[in-house]
């Protein structure tokens, strides 16, 4: 006589809990912003007590963390240290770096690859011009999202609500005479980058320093790290910064490849 073993439940609750974990994560991920376990129930078909559990679980344990509104949830520190760590790893980092060596040569000044925390852009990459007048920042430094190339590109991706409420709470502090300080004119700075698809940093962060970003993109359409140049003025106007904008989509288009 065969023994039958009944599996009750739906098939995501047979899934294994940690398996559960990473699928619920990859979930909320994948959404791009602030989440609450109700709108993840028909997306994971799992139960509002069982996904309640998980959203508990992955927060005491630093991957996910509550919004103030204390029903949502959005990626935690933890997380985001594994996603630096896997996009720092030496399989990826090779390609990478040898499309940015490409891309300072023909240019000819310093690029750089930067993905956004939560309150600023990371360098993860630098390939440093070899012209002894050049631009210094160690891989890991943080730079504001206001008044930087790749920082603005990021403000452009954030959705309306999200964006008034950091135009109404930033501190847009003048750190050069051309850092753009008043709300409204970021926030037409920004439509502008929505439409143009690039950011420019015209002596925004840097007195005598430009810089110009484009985003990498996902297969979600999403923009988890921008590629940027930036070199002194001494050296490059603004003028000859456009010009080398066909060439920074290519390196942006070879980077995306990689995700």
């Amino acid at each position: 006589m065969k023994h039958q073993t009944n599996s009750p439940g739906t098939p995501s609750e047979r899934i294994p809990t940690t398996l559960r974990l990473l699928k619920l994560l990859e979930e909320v991920v994948r959404r791009g912003g602030p989440v609450t376990p109700t709108e993840l129930t028909s997306a994971t078909e799992l139960p509002k007590a069982t996904l309640h559990r998980l959203f508990q679980t992955l927060e005491s344990e630093g991957y996910l963390q509550r919004e103030p509104d204390g029903r949502s949830y959005s990626v935690g520190a933890r997380a985001r240290q594994l996603a630096v760590a896997t996009m720092s790893s030496q399989r990826v980092r090779t390609p990478r770096l040898a499309i940015m060596r490409a891309l300072a040569k023909d240019i000819g000044e310093t690029c750089n690859f930067a993905i956004p925390d939560r309150e600023a852009m990371v360098y993860l990459d630098r390939v440093e011009t070899e012209w002894p007048l050049r631009v210094q920042f160690s891989e890991g430094a943080h730079v504001p999202f206001y008044c930087t190339a790749g920082g603005k590109l990021y403000l452009s991706t954030l959705s309306d609500l999200r964006l008034e409420s950091y135009l109404r709470n930033a501190d847009l502090s003048p750190l050069t005479p051309n850092t753009i300080t008043d709300p409204d004119a970021l926030r037409a700075e920004i439509e502008k980058i929505r439409k143009q698809g690039y950011a420019v940093d015209d002596e925004e962060f840097l007195e005598g320093v430009i810089a110009f970003a484009m985003p990498l993109r996902d297969k979600h359409g999403r923009m988890p790290a921008t590629i940027a140049f930036q070199g002194p003025t001494q050296r490059i106007s603004i003028e000859q910064g456009y010009t080398h904008l066909p060439r920074l989509r290519q390196a942006a288009e070879e980077l995306s490849a990689l995700l």
